[in-house]
This record gives structure tokens, C-alpha cells and sequence, in this order.
């Protein structure tokens, strides 16, 4: 079921989409080579929770931590733990937030000291995708507007989309319909709506496509071992156009 969301259901799911990125930019102040992914994960729910919220992730479906810090060829969902940062790393950081029975969701990229001109590319263009992506979240379009604005845009650029995970639709749960690929063929799938939630994130490697979890059940890597970046936000598709409810000030 999609669920169109009425303004006060936006505004509380902007409340808790606003804390995320108030995270992901206290998180970013501290990426520096020697802090551990177990720190940072720490600091994060310590923040949330002083917000008078809880990181939804804990507990989600078992996962034992409030944020994934995933590091270089770690794409998503990487568990936090010892794993210190080095001078050259390359983290993505995925954050969500409940508020008052609402959720907000969002990540970034972050690099750790000066980036190379590869990586600074890579990140520029995943940045500019997810920007892609966002302003196709239109009341008439289809989820597949979505999805090939973001392949295109990558693929162009030399670069791969990660095709084994998506984008969600977002509100009372963490993870509502529509999923949200990031690839495919334009005019397909399921008909916007004004008021719809999504969560547009894409996973862009430098590599190939192609991914693989880790043996703790959690942590997908690239099967080349190439470097990977992940920005992700929290959207209201609107009539006039896209209105983006986790930006924030670093963003």
C-alpha cells in the first residue's frame, strides 16, 4: 500500500528526517583518521537520543547498532566496531531517526583527509545523481523517471549503480512501497502522487556493479573490491516539484 501523507504527517516526518541530518553533521565534524566506527556510532545515538528520539536502526530486523559506517568497498549496511578510520578512507554513513511514530532516513559520503581526484569524482557524481533522482519526484511521473535519471547520469559518467538495492517508500515504518531502484528504463513502474514519501538513495561503485554480503549477514561489499559512495534522501513528491525534508546545513 502507498501512503499519501496529509501536512502535519509531513512536517512530523520532516522533524525526524531534520534530526537525521542534524547527525550526519555532527558525525561529519568527527571523520578524522584514528575514530572508530563503534565511536561514531556511539556519538550518533547519544545525539538521537538527547533529540528525544531513537535511532531506528537498533533492533531493526536484529541489527545490533544505531548507524552503518560503511567503509571503501563496503557499500551499505556495515556493522559498527573497532575498525578505526585511516588517512585515504572513503565512509558512508546511514542514519535513521523515529520521532513520534515517524521516520527520517538519509546518508553521506565522507572522506577521511584529503580525497583523490578519483574519489572526489565519484562522490560528486553519486551527489549529483541522488539530485537527479529527486527532481523526477513529481506528482505524474513514475518511479521509473526516478530510477533512469540516476543510471543515466552515472553511467555516463564511467561510473556503476548498485542494482540489488533501492530506495523505499517512508513514513509510520521504516521501509513502506514503493521500493525505488536505481536503474531502469524511464515511464515504468508505479505513478507518483502528491504527498508520497520516498527515500531516493543511490550506490554507485567505481567498479562493476556487482555486490556481495559479508559473512555477518549484514555487510554488502563490492565483488571487485572497488571503492563505493551512497547519498541518500528523505522526499515529499510534490505537484510543483520535489521538496527534500533531510537537507540540512553541510549538506
Amino acid at each position: 500500500m502507498v501512503y499519501l501523507r496529509d501536512r502535519n504527517e509531513i512536517e512530523a516526518i520532516r522533524e525526524s528526517a531534520q534530526l537525521v541530518a542534524m547527525t550526519l553533521d555532527m558525525l561529519g565534524r568527527r571523520v578524522r583518521p584514528g575514530i572508530s566506527t563503534a565511536e561514531l556510532d556511539r556519538l550518533a545515538e547519544a545525539f538521537i537520543r538527547e533529540h528525544g528520539a531513537r535511532p531506528a536502526f537498533k533492533g531493526y530486523r536484529g541489527f545490533p547498532a544505531s548507524i552503518c559506517p560503511s567503509i571503501n568497498d563496503e557499500v551499505v549496511h556495515a556493522i559498527p566496531g573497532d575498525r578505526a578510520l585511516r588517512e585515504g578512507d572513503v565512509i558512508s554513513i546511514d542514519v535513521g531517526v523515529e520521532k513520534n511514530g515517524y521516520f527520517g532516513d538519509a546518508a553521506r559520503t565522507f572522506t577521511v583527509g584529503e580525497p583523490t581526484k578519483d574519489v572526489r569524482r565519484l562522490l560528486q557524481v553519486t551527489r549529483e545523481a541522488l539530485e537527479k533522482g529527486i527532481e523526477q519526484a513529481r506528482a505524474g511521473r513514475r518511479v521509473g523517471d526516478i530510477s533512469h535519471a540516476i543510471q543515466s547520469h552515472v553511467e555516463r559518467n564511467g561510473f556503476s549503480v548498485v542494482r540489488e538495492l533501492v530506495g523505499h517508500g517512508i513514513g509510520r515504518a521504516m521501509h513502506e512501497e514503493p521500493n525505488v531502484p536505481n536503474y531502469g528504463p524511464p515511464d515504468r513502474g508505479p505513478r507518483l502522487m502528491a504527498g508520497q514519501v520516498i527515500a531516493i538513495e543511490p550506490m554507485v561503485n567505481i567498479g562493476g556493479p556487482e555486490v556481495m554480503t559479508q559473512p555477518d549477514g549484514w555487510t554488502v561489499v563490492t565483488k571487485d573490491g572497488s571503492l563505493s559512495a551512497h547519498f541518500e534522501h528523505t522526499v515529499v513528491v510534490g505537484e510543483q516539484g520535489p521538496e527534500i525534508l533531510s537537507r540540512a546545513g553541510e549538506d
